[in-house]
């Protein structure tokens, strides 16, 4: 899908970081060419403040986005999903991330979920920002209460971490 964000707005970085920026949010179009959040319109004028272009360039996007059968399917169908990291602490929630060596490794996820279940460990959320997006990819684990000791040192030792934040 990437290759045909790019295709279609190769002419327009201003409208290119738009298209960006709704993904990274989980922000979608609607068949009026509104930006919305879980179907809630948003002003264009606050979505254009964000990421610092004209209004007219978030309703242009909008429509060419409209125009683009996938990507039409795409936004239209795109949910917003809460990120608990934010009121973790407040929720008595741990929060791990993982950065890895290679994001394009197809066994990060399952290795780090694997220590988490050999510790019996309760995870609330996983999310893993997508590498095309983010210039620093990560696996952000959610979990119940404080983290045993030993689950730490454990996931350190997988081959593909480059780091932990707790």
């Amino acid at each position: 899908m990437w290759y045909d964000i790019i295709d279609a707005f190769s002419d327009s970085p201003s409208q290119l970081r738009v298209v960006r920026f709704l993904l990274e949010n989980g922000f979608g179009v609607n068949e009026s060419g509104r930006i919305t959040a879980n179907g809630i319109e948003m002003p264009a004028t606050q979505v254009a403040r964000a990421i610092g272009v004209d209004r007219r360039v978030i309703d242009t996007t909008a429509r060419s986005i409209l125009d683009h059968e996938t990507l039409r399917q795409v936004f239209c169908n795109i949910r917003v999903t809460p990120d608990l990291s934010q009121v973790a602490e407040v929720l008595g929630l741990a929060i791990i991330t993982l950065i890895p060596k290679n994001a394009s490794d197809k066994h990060i996820v399952a290795s780090a979920v694997r220590v988490l279940a050999e510790y019996d460990i309760s995870i609330r959320q996983l999310f893993v920002t997508d590498p095309v997006f983010s210039e620093e990819p990560k696996l952000v684990m959610i979990i119940d209460g404080a983290l045993p000791h030993g689950v730490v040192e454990d996931l350190r030792d997988l081959p593909q971490v480059k780091r932990l934040i707790l």
